[in-house]
């Protein structure tokens, strides 16, 4: 039995391959492990969301790419929120320190 390969179809000839998986990866690893990979997913999926207007890649995971951009941008945004509380509760700390002495 001869085993053969899928050709691209010819909408898609010539076009790069979509990453949706790996910006979703991302994007979810953003929210519950590491938030440094929000910045990436949102970066990586605004970019293949451009090129796929420009018909340049293969469209076929625009839903999973914007929602993986999606979830880079809130855990983009948790991870300033956490940053913003971080310096301000050692502010706090840092005057009550230095008040009490």
């Amino acid at each position: 039995m001869q085993e053969t390969t899928p050709t691209p179809s010819a909408d898609n000839a010539g076009k790069q391959p979509g990453r949706g998986t790996l910006v979703l990866v991302l994007g979810i690893l953003s929210l519950v492990i590491c938030a440094l990979l929000g910045p990436v997913a949102w970066i990586m999926g605004k970019g293949d969301l451009k090129k796929m207007d420009a018909g340049t890649m293969d469209d076929a995971d625009r839903s999973t790419t914007k929602i993986g951009m999606i979830c880079g941008i809130i855990g983009t945004i948790l991870m300033v929120l956490a940053i913003v509380w971080f310096v301000v509760m050692g502010a706090s700390f840092g005057a009550l320190a230095s008040s009490g002495s």
